[in-house]
């Protein structure tokens, strides 16, 4: 029965991501054909923000469905960074867009665009009953997985942009303030930009197999270091397989008369240390007998 239930939950959840993604397309239509008939550039700008929250919601549920297939002799680690990937592309595009919006909001200054108020407050409003909209489907999902909250709370900003929006076209309809349309679209894109760069950077870290932020390679290795019988921590490497596991190898030294026994009870320390402490489920470990040579007052490594 729990089977059943996990289930249902699961493609509960895929249709919920499903009808978000598409709801932000059409939205996202809306508003670029809605700026282009206003001639409101802060709407294309808002247009673009919306994008982003579609091609982020889409990656997550492409994501749910590349998480079911299984590891393969082409791709021994899974499919996790296919994600990755897709995100980096993603944002790399959303980022150049918006500089190209900035630029053109500069350039803008000098013409003085009529800007039609009424179409833009109506498109903005139906931006931001869309944006609550999407925002409540993704709610309930959002407690179970970091990816699905990131996209929620990206959703809530939508909301808030729109309000800027709203706000841009009632000053233009009220005072002829066209002027404000330049600065919400200068002030949405450096918003998309800043959203965007944190997530890019955890991108690159992740394809370049950097250390986790929230991990310390020499902690670790200080730590590992105080397992009694371990004379000597090398060749430490940590890397992100994907954004929810990290991968770890070692090599340790112990002492020559070192047993079998005395290897295994370290190795299992060793493990038991870096699932608890520190979140670490993927080891490759190795133990090394400490050779001293004594003319030559040097230690060498001999694998057992």
């Amino acid at each position: 029965m729990s089977g059943h239930d996990h289930h249902h939950g699961s493609d509960l959840g895929t249709r919920r991501l499903a009808w978000a993604v598409a709801i932000n397309l059409l939205l996202t239509a809306a508003q670029v054909v809605g700026g282009v008939l206003s001639g409101s550039l802060s709407l294309v700008a808002d247009a673009l923000h919306n994008f982003s929250d579609a091609a982020g919601l889409l990656l997550a549920l492409v994501a749910r469905r590349i998480s079911k297939r299984p590891a393969d002799e082409q791709r021994t680690f899974g499919y996790g960074r296919a994600e990755v990937v897709g995100g980096l592309i993603n944002l790399t595009s959303i980022m150049v867009i918006a500089g190209y919006l900035l630029i053109e909001a500069v350039t803008r200054t000098f013409d003085r665009p009529e800007v039609d108020g009424w179409m833009v407050v109506i498109v903005a409003g139906i931006a931001f009953v869309v944006d609550a909209a999407t925002a409540l489907l993704t709610y309930s999902m959002s407690k179970g997985s970091v990816n699905i909250k990131a996209a929620f709370l990206h959703n809530i900003a939508d909301a808030l942009a729109s309000v800027a929006v709203i706000i841009t076209g009632t000053l233009i309809i009220l005072f002829d303030w066209y002027w404000t349309d330049i600065v919400a679209t200068i002030g949405i894109s450096v918003y998309i930009v800043w959203v965007s760069w944190s997530p890019m950077q955890r991108c690159i870290r992740i394809l370049m197999q950097s250390t986790p932020e929230h991990l310390s390679i020499n902690l670790i290795a200080e730590s590992l270091s105080l397992i009694e019988g371990v004379d000597a921590v090398a060749h430490l490497h940590i890397w992100p397989i994907d954004e929810r596991t990290t991968s770890l190898e070692v090599s340790v030294g112990v002492a020559e008369n070192a047993t079998i026994q005395d290897i295994e009870r370290i190795r299992r320390d060793a493990i038991d240390l870096l699932t608890k402490r520190y979140g670490i489920h993927h080891v490759t470990f190795e133990a090394r007998l400490l050779v001293e040579v004594a003319d030559r007052g040097l230690i060498q490594d001999h694998i057992p």
